[in-house]
């Protein structure tokens, strides 16, 4: 559950570590990464594509696609497929941050979490099954939404993922 980030703040710890890589901050990518961290949501390329468009409206799908691998890579952001066939992706502002999702199989709405109950049971867990240290952990609940606010259309492709 992330908090909308100071963007300035974010693109130029982004751009530092590019330039570790030798790579240099481009107009078109901060746009990219400061539209990306003001929408704080789960986003495909595609619809990413089409809000940075009202900024840079020349701004080619390559270079948005480049961009969010470079943000994965780097740990702003994680790569997300909910089975429905497209990528999507989480703003994430630490490295250390973790949350889970519920994905309605209808509407795919996708709902973020964090339960301490779960966190302490995961712990618990590494301990008891042996000595493990935790390095990366995906909790995704397929559910149906039982509120009205469901859009009730079917999943994408036709493709029921229960």
């Amino acid at each position: 559950m992330s908090v909308p980030a100071d963007s300035a703040a974010v693109v130029r710890r982004f751009n530092e570590r590019i330039a570790e890589r030798g790579l240099k901050s481009t107009r078109q990518r901060d746009v990219i990464v400061e539209t990306f961290f003001r929408l704080d949501r789960h986003i495909s390329v595609e619809e990413l594509l089409e809000a940075v468009r009202v900024d840079v409206p020349r701004i080619g799908f390559a270079t948005v696609y480049r961009t969010m691998k470079l943000l994965v890579e780097y740990g702003f952001a994680d790569a997300r497929r909910f089975g429905d066939g497209q990528t999507r992706f989480d703003p994430k502002l630490r490295p250390d941050e973790q949350h889970d999702h519920l994905i309605c199989v209808e509407c795919r709405r996708v709902v973020e979490f964090n339960d301490p109950a779960i966190e302490a049971r995961i712990a618990a867990l590494t301990t008891e099954l042996g000595a493990f240290a935790l390095k990366r952990r995906v909790i995704e609940l397929y559910v149906r939404c039982t509120n009205e606010s469901c859009e009730r259309r079917p999943a994408a492709h036709g493709e029921d993922i229960e």
